[in-house]
C-alpha cells in the first residue's frame, strides 16, 4: 500500500493519544474522523511500529501491542474492579447497569454512598476515600477515553463496552452454571501486591492499559516507523 503521509494529517496528535492508552470516540471528533477516513493507512503505519489499531464497531479506537508483553497495572484492575461494583450497586437499585454505562451516568453525589457499601473491596484497590475514588478510578476512566465528567456528573463513552463485554460474559458463565446447579461466584479482580508483581510477567488481558514497554519516547518510535515504512515504498 502507498501511504502519502500528506493525507494523515493528524498522525501525531492520534498517536500520542493512542500510544498513552487513550480510547478515541466520537468525543473528538478531528482525530476520529481523521482514523475513519484513513483507517487502512493509519493501521499499516502502526502496523510497522509494533501496535494493532483496533476499530471498535460501537466507535472507538484504540491500541494493543502485537505482542502482549505488557505487565497487568493496578489501573487496568482497579477500572475493571469499579466496573463490576458499579454493575451490581446499579443492580441492586433496581437501575439497569447495562443502560448507564452504555452511555448513561452517575453523579459525584452518589460516591459516598458506594464508597462506604463496598469499603472492603476498595480498600484492595488502595482507595479509602470518595477523593482517592475520583483521582485514582473515575479521572483515569476520563484521562483514558472511557468517560467524560462535567459538573460533578461521570457520563460515560463507548470505550466502556470493552469493560461490560467483560461483565456480560461473566453473567454468561453464572447462568450457565446456574442452569447446571452449581454455585459460579462473581469473580472480583484482586490486585496484586508489589511483592507478587514479578509473577505477572505478561498478560492477553485486552483491558490491561499498562504503558507499553521498550526504550524508545513515543516521538522516536513515531519517527523510526515512518522511515522503514518510507524504506519500504521506495523500494
Amino acid at each position: 500500500m502507498h501511504l502519502d503521509l500528506s493525507e494523515l494529517s493528524q498522525l501525531a496528535p492520534i498517536f500520542r493519544e493512542l500510544f498513552k492508552g487513550f480510547h478515541v470516540s466520537r468525543r473528538d471528533p478531528e482525530l476520529y474522523a481523521q482514523l475513519s477516513n484513513f483507517q487502512d493507512q493509519y493501521r499499516t503505519l502502526f502496523k510497522a511500529l509494533g501496535f494493532e489499531l483496533v476499530c471498535d464497531t460501537r466507535g472507538f479506537y484504540y491500541f494493543v501491542p502485537e505482542l502482549a508483553a505488557a505487565q497487568v497495572n493496578k489501573t487496568a484492575q482497579r477500572l475493571s474492579l469499579f466496573t463490576f461494583i458499579l454493575v451490581e450497586h446499579l443492580a441492586d437499585q433496581g437501575r439497569d447497569p447495562i443502560a448507564v454505562l452504555d452511555g448513561g451516568s452517575i453523579g459525584r453525589d452518589e460516591l459516598p454512598s458506594l464508597l462506604e457499601k463496598y469499603r472492603d473491596l476498595f480498600i484492595q484497590a488502595e482507595v479509602q476515600t470518595v477523593d482517592e475514588l475520583e483521582e485514582k478510578i473515575l479521572r483515569r476512566m476520563t484521562q483514558l477515553g472511557f468517560a467524560h465528567e462535567e459538573g460533578g456528573i461521570y457520563r460515560f463513552l463507548p470505550p466502556m463496552h470493552r469493560f461490560i463485554d467483560v461483565c456480560l460474559s461473566v453473567q454468561q458463565d453464572r447462568d450457565l452454571a446456574a442452569t447446571l446447579h452449581s454455585a459460579l461466584p462473581l469473580p472480583v479482580p484482586v490486585l496484586a501486591d508489589d511483592d507478587s508483581a514479578e509473577q505477572l510477567d505478561s498478560t492477553d488481558d485486552p483491558l490491561d492499559l499498562s504503558p507499553f514497554a521498550g526504550d524508545e519516547s513515543e516521538e522516536d518510535a513515531l519517527a523510526r516507523a515512518i522511515r522503514e515504512e518510507q524504506q519500504e515504498i521506495d523500494a
